[in-house]
């Protein structure tokens, strides 16, 4: 890939940032891609178990919106399927989610549980529940713990644009309003609800629009830019931590691929893949790094470079990993774990202590 010629000038670097933070910015969405990029090279030689969601096309928005917390002061974020990036802002680890895509017994959920369902609290993410909308009341209980500790502390949710139509979406933002928690809601409006397209799910022309339903601030933003996302983010992020209360941010960015790896995207128009296409929040950020005379071409290689290498430093040691084994499936499900796993399977009669019944 070329790369524009940096200005001989910079120009003002926006939104208090400065320019090793808007590389940054570039190499988490970089990571992102790149992350996935292996991972549906893994799944196509059955590494991988389970579904691959991929979030292509939509790398700024959940880069930049996590950029603005602060895990210094106990920021936490609750992603969706396609918040990979969000994660790895927070500080997950390309090594833990390649073990739980491939389900490996070192995984952060020791092979029970795949993708980016994982927690790290300390980190400051929250595993979800479902992508419907219900981790919209599970973080509104959370900061509202936040503000009844009196704690500076701000929480992130996401949702897509189908899931606004939920129950647990409604129910949950209105708890959050009334009691003006510290939380940031993160409407990722891609153009699909799965296969149904946002027209067909909902008569509102923008979604932000429904803020005022709930009596709380509702703004929008090109969800491909990942400086825009960022700018609202931090403003939202702010106003939150000072008692403000909730705000809607609606981000308009589209997904570029199925809903996962086995959905071949029937349903949408070529011309309209094609169009997003030319609007990649990657091949934006360079052209504007680079024109800005924020970055150069060797710096922008040299991030390339550094993605390059931890994944492949992060698959090797993975790759022949072992699954779980069968023993210890009950091990942790319960508080105080037993020392030795639970022999649950059943024994041939007078069978010794490893003699299981035939498959």
């Amino acid at each position: 890939m070329s790369y524009p010629v940096s200005a001989a000038s910079a120009a003002p670097i926006p939104a208090g940032l400065n320019r090793a933070q808007l590389l940054d910015l570039y190499y988490w969405m970089r990571l992102t891609r790149s992350l996935e990029e292996r991972l549906v090279s893994l799944h196509r030689q059955g590494k991988v178990v389970g579904g691959l969601f991929r979030s292509l096309g939509q790398e700024a928005d959940a880069v930049g919106s996590a950029y603005a917390l602060d895990r210094g002061k106990g920021d936490i974020l609750s992603p969706l399927i396609r918040n990979l990036g969000s994660m790895l802002v927070q500080g997950a680890t390309p090594l833990e989610v390649l073990r739980q895509y491939m389900a490996k017994a070192q995984s952060p959920t020791s092979g029970r549980e795949l993708n980016i369902h994982f927690n790290d609290l300390e980190r400051g993410f929250l595993g979800q529940v479902s992508h419907l909308g219900d981790m919209v009341p599970v973080m509104a209980g959370i900061t509202l713990t936040f503000k009844m500790r009196k704690e500076p502390r701000v929480g992130m949710v996401y949702v897509g644009d189908g899931a606004m139509s939920t129950g647990a979406f409604h129910e949950g933002l209105n708890l959050a309003a009334v009691q003006r928690v510290p939380l940031v809601l993160i409407c990722e409006n891609n153009g699909y609800a799965y296969s149904t397209p946002t027209r067909l799910q909902t008569a509102a022309e923008n979604l932000m629009d429904r803020a005022a339903g709930y009596g709380i601030p509702g703004v929008q933003a090109d969800g491909n830019d990942v400086l825009a996302v960022y700018e609202v983010s931090r403003a939202a992020v702010e106003r939150a931590r000072a008692g403000g209360g909730v705000t809607l941010i609606e981000l308009l960015t589209y997904r570029r691929k199925g809903h996962a790896e086995h959905d071949n995207q029937s349903y949408v128009p070529a011309a309209e893949l094609e169009a997003w296409q030319r609007k990649d929040p990657i091949d934006a950020w360079i052209a504007r790094l680079t024109g800005s005379g924020w970055a150069s071409a060797e710096e922008i290689a040299g991030a390339d470079s550094r993605v390059s290498g931890e994944l492949d430093e992060a698959i090797g040691l993975c790759r022949d990993e072992p699954f779980p084994e069968a023993d210890t499936a009950l091990t942790g499900v319960y508080a105080d774990p037993p020392v030795t796993p639970v022999e649950w399977y059943r024994r041939l009669p007078g069978a010794g202590p490893t003699d299981r019944l035939p498959a």
